[in-house]
């Protein structure tokens, strides 16, 4: 019961604070404010860019390697001249991964250039255009809004087809229909047979709105895959880990190969978890970065909260004076002081948590970017404010509670 009364009249003092002595109040806690406005937006914005990079690259899957030329993640003594020095991997290399593995469901070949399309007058430069072999669907997420992907017949034996984004075919086509028409790439005619569904840009910037997929067999016919970045994506079956296939993968890539036992690997395999490790470690230099802007904010905010509450004791001395004769014991007058420092820190708090909320609205109205002030940032929001407002009432409230109730009652007279 004493508590509730201690928290109520805490409260009451520290509504009276803010009320009567409105310009000191908001001029001592816009610290606070502007230290948790700069933490938690930090920390916002920087969450929702992490779970927006973190679902892109998990759409991709994750139990998905990628073998390639180059690793993601060089480090070491081994000199990049090796890694240059590797081969391209090849679309046989698919099949006869296919043939040897136990562990993997499906793999697909892919490769990339840019080049400018036309369809009669109209064109469209650098358009990313990408060689798939028949699985790639299978591994890679992808949905048609229009047509069909490419049959097995097709693909092997190289048809001159294509599948074009939503955004081709609407510049390309002026909304009508694409598919059954053609288009010109490489100085050849190419016939569209389906169109990707329209998905947005990805947070990398990439969209597969302004891609065309063409079979990898017709592609060899134009062009040169040694002298381009392919890869090969391959996707473990259900009940097989990442670390089983790559065991496997290592053994059959240096069979098909033909390395020696000596020899280095002349290949990579790449896993999405190495992306989202190295995203970890730059968000956690960014928290610090966060913490250390913010840090500074609240440091004077503390301040303010610390010589509102020394002014606090000494305006109410006399009322102390009084208190302790009535019996008032020195914790009860020291949690009174505590929790109105903390009652107000937390206010300052809350009033930079509204700006937050409010920022978060219009930058996701605005703009194609969804931000979102989650119940974790608030609270930690909250706290900090509390354990600032805990610190820096502590010495006001400690030197309170040690007054003598004589001398304070004549303070004031």
């Amino acid at each position: 019961m004493k508590t509730i009364k201690l928290i109520i009249e805490s409260l009451l003092f520290a509504t009276n604070a803010l009320v009567v002595n409105k310009v000191r109040t908001f001029l001592s806690l816009l610290g606070i404010t502007i230290g948790i406005f700069s933490i938690i937006s930090v920390f916002t914005v920087f969450d929702s860019l992490e779970n927006a990079i973190k679902s892109e690259i998990n759409s991709l899957g994750n139990n998905v390697i990628f073998i390639q030329k180059w690793p993601w993640a060089m480090g070491g003594d081994y000199p990049w001249w090796k890694y240059y020095q590797r081969p391209e991997p090849k679309l046989k290399e698919v099949e006869e991964i296919m043939k040897r593995s136990n562990t993997v469901e499906a793999s697909a070949f892919m490769v990339s250039v840019s080049r400018t399309i036309y369809n009669g007058n109209n064109s469209i430069e650098n358009v990313p255009v990408v060689a798939v072999s028949q699985d790639y669907t299978k591994v890679m997420p992808f949905d048609l809004q229009e047509g069909r992907f490419f049959t097995p017949s097709e693909s092997h034996s190289g048809r001159n087809i294509a599948i074009i984004g939503a955004d081709i075919a609407e510049g390309l086509f002026a909304g009508q229909d694409a598919v059954g028409r053609s288009i010109k790439v490489f100085g050849r005619k190419l016939d569209v047979i389906g169109v990707s569904k329209k998905e947005g840009e990805g947070v990398f910037g990439d969209s597969k709105d302004n891609w065309i997929i063409i079979p990898a067999k017709y592609a060899q016919k134009v062009l040169d895959f040694r002298r381009l970045g392919s890869t090969i994506i391959v996707m473990a079956k259900s009940n097989v880990s990442n670390e089983q296939m790559m065991d496997e993968l290592t053994g059959i890539m240096r069979s098909i190969r033909k390395l020696p036992p000596s020899a280095d690997d002349s290949f990579a395999l790449n896993e999405t978890d190495i992306i989202n490790k190295g995203f970890d470690q730059l968000f956690a230099v960014i928290a610090m970065v966060g913490w250390i802007i913010g840090g500074f904010s609240l440091l004077v905010g503390g301040f303010g909260v610390a010589n509102i509450m020394f002014v606090s004791v000494k305006e109410r001395t006399n009322q102390i004076g009084i208190q302790k004769s009535l019996g008032a014991k020195n914790y009860f007058i020291l949690f009174q002081f505590l929790f109105e420092a903390v009652f107000l820190s937390i206010f300052g708090g809350i009033v930079g948590l509204i700006i937050v909320y409010i920022l978060t609205y219009i930058v996701s109205s605005m703009f194609n970017f969804e931000l979102i002030l989650t119940i974790g940032n608030i609270a930690l929001g909250i706290l900090v404010s509390a354990m600032i407002g805990f610190i820096s009432g502590f010495i006001p409230a400690w030197s309170a509670s040690r007054l003598n109730p004589v001398d304070a009652m004549r303070a004031n007279f």
